[in-house]
């Protein structure tokens, strides 16, 4: 028998992943175990791989792989470059590094765009770039960057350049797919990689990968892929329907309800959904005398609000006391932005009851560190934006 001690406190998780799971979403995670070679895994692979094209926009092939986005990503890496390859890589926060150190270990050459934290690379700036580097292969491009709430909005007009110039485009789209628009082929993007857990607001262990025809001739000639994340095998495997290796059942069937409820709100709703919650946070974060930390307010997310932290105030505590005493889960900075600023993921299934719970519960904890605050005016501020 479970005791009272054993179950823990549910808060509402608030972070840039993992995010709220809709309670379908967990039940379907009961359904029994079946073989992964057999009949039922089968059918339960179409539907998902039907519903990942819709979220994707795209008539390219869709893989579904148990591990985190990171690994989505260093998948990506691992099957389109090769040794002394070159690749443009914009760096403007944690996970661009991230990417170009990625691309480092696989034995390519990442020529780093390096960018203020806070700001987002314009297509002018990548093209420069393409011009001085004819031989490079590919642009890789983090398009949330999660670590400091930045948006690369120039995203299609840098798809272009690498169309212009035969170059592969691969988009980590980790914290934005399904939360923003993101029509894969309309932007040519050759490989695009999100996760499970953020805007599509599923539990974590899942990257989802979409790979398009050009993409395939550039894979079928690299050389020393990892047998785990090789493409091509999930490519032969895929044919059948199934996996090359065993997948984490429990969380195709949650992905596979994540998704039908994706369909039944319509993608355009629910993007439309995310931009009206994304206002009324920066709505309430003004009121708050806050400000975003993206620079340009064009530039700002849409799925995790990045806010600079008031001279004085302990980022840290605020969390604790809006953990403990409110129960809502925030996060903090990350690298050189620790202590600096807080991040707040709007993903998944947020409505405007969690844009106030939230806005409420970092208003009072604000309040509580003798921050001056008139937490009506902050809930007022977030109100206009659903009215």
């Amino acid at each position: 028998m479970i005791g009272e001690a054993d179950l823990i406190d549910k808060k509402l998780v608030m972070v840039p992943g993992p995010t709220n799971v809709p309670d379908s979403v967990m039940y379907a995670m009961l359904q029994p175990m079946i073989d992964h070679r057999g009949a039922d895994f089968h059918a339960l692979y179409s539907e998902i791989e039907a519903n990942l094209k819709y979220v994707f926009q795209t008539e390219n092939d869709v893989f579904i792989l148990t591990s985190s986005g990171t690994g989505g990503v260093e998948c990506a890496v691992c099957n389109l470059i090769g040794e002394g390859e070159k690749v443009i890589v914009p760096v403007f926060g944690v996970f661009s590094e991230r990417l170009a150190e990625k691309i480092r270990r696989r034995g390519g050459v990442p020529i780093e765009v390096a960018l203020p934290w806070g700001t987002a690379p314009k297509a002018s700036e990548i093209e420069e770039v393409v011009e001085k580097e004819p031989d490079a292969k590919a642009i890789f491009l983090v398009y949330n960057e999660t670590s400091t709430g930045v948006t690369v909005r120039d995203l299609p007009q840098i798809g272009r350049i690498a169309d212009e110039n035969d170059m592969l485009f691969m988009v980590d789209a980790v914290s934005i797919l399904g939360g923003d628009h993101l029509p894969v082929d309309e932007w040519n993007i050759d490989v695009c990689v999100t996760g499970s857990q953020k805007c599509l607001a599923c539990p974590p262990g899942l990257a989802l990968v979409s790979v398009s025809p050009k993409a395939w001739e550039k894979i079928e000639k690299t050389e020393n892929k990892p047998m785990y994340f090789d493409l091509l095998k999930m490519r032969e495997y895929a044919s059948k329907k199934e996996t090359p290796f065993t997948p984490a059942l429990p969380l195709f069937y949650a992905l596979n309800e994540a998704l039908k409820l994706v369909r039944r709100e319509g993608l355009e709703r629910r993007i439309e959904r995310h931009k009206r919650c994304a206002e009324a946070f920066y709505n309430a974060i003004d009121a708050l005398r806050m400000t975003p930390f993206p620079m340009e307010k064009e530039n700002r997310s849409n799925t995790v609000i990045a806010v600079n932290v008031p001279d004085g105030v302990n980022e840290s505590k605020v969390r604790e006391i809006m953990r403990e005493k409110y129960n809502v889960l925030i996060a903090g900075g990350m690298g050189k932005l620790k202590g600096k600023i807080l991040r707040i993921g709007c993903m998944g299934v947020v409505s405007q009851m969690e844009v106030l719970m939230t806005v409420n519960a970092l208003g009072n904890a604000l309040k509580d560190v003798g921050y001056p605050v008139n937490i009506e005016d902050c809930l007022n501020a977030a109100r206009k934006i659903f009215q």
